[in-house]
């Protein structure tokens, strides 16, 4: 198969998903980001810690939307965004003054990380990045970046997806710790 036969794709489309997946799926993307976005715009407002960053969104696509994905799975989750968040506030920390080349790293680096630590999880990748591009919150805070919004973020959504992905009988979270 040549270089542009690949780009044609396949003839298989997405299985259409069912009204009952669409309602659990909305209800644990609100009620996961809902205790994250809550303390950080009303419990911790007006000082430099930050509770929700935007990474966050698509971790809840992958752990209320795609529970089975092998990417939604709990050490995925919180592992794959821990080490992008390392490896993102050690960018910016060592090529800071150059913020293309830090956000570049920091992706990549977070990439080849994830995948040596099993722990593969997309929004890890924005998690690495926000570190460099954020605002001047996210680089006061240095390495508690780590635990504080990330490490306490993706706990909070994880309870959340305990507890709404197996409320419904046809679904199942995790498929696996390990």
């Amino acid at each position: 198969m040549s270089f542009f036969e690949k780009m044609k794709g396949g003839s298989q489309s997405p299985s259409v998903v069912s009204l009952s997946e669409i309602i659990w799926s909305w209800l644990g993307a609100f009620l996961g980001i809902t205790p994250v976005a809550f303390l950080n715009y009303n419990i911790f407002y007006g000082n430099d810690l930050v509770y929700i960053i935007g990474s966050f969104g698509a971790s809840a696509v992958l752990i209320y939307g795609a529970v089975r994905s092998p990417l939604a799975q709990p050490r995925n989750l919180v592992g794959g965004h821990l080490v992008s968040a390392v490896i993102g506030v050690i960018a910016y920390k060592l090529f800071y003054p150059f913020p293309w080349f830090a956000s570049s790293f920091a992706v990549a680096t977070a990439i080849a990380a994830m995948h040596a630590t099993k722990t593969l999880h997309p929004p890890g990748g924005a998690t690495a990045l926000i570190a460099v591009i954020g605002s001047e919150k996210i680089h006061a805070l240095g390495f508690w970046y780590i635990l504080v919004p990330v490490g306490v973020g993706v706990v909070i959504m994880l309870i959340v997806a305990l507890i709404v992905n197996n409320l419904a009988k046809n679904r199942r979270y995790p498929e696996f710790w390990y």
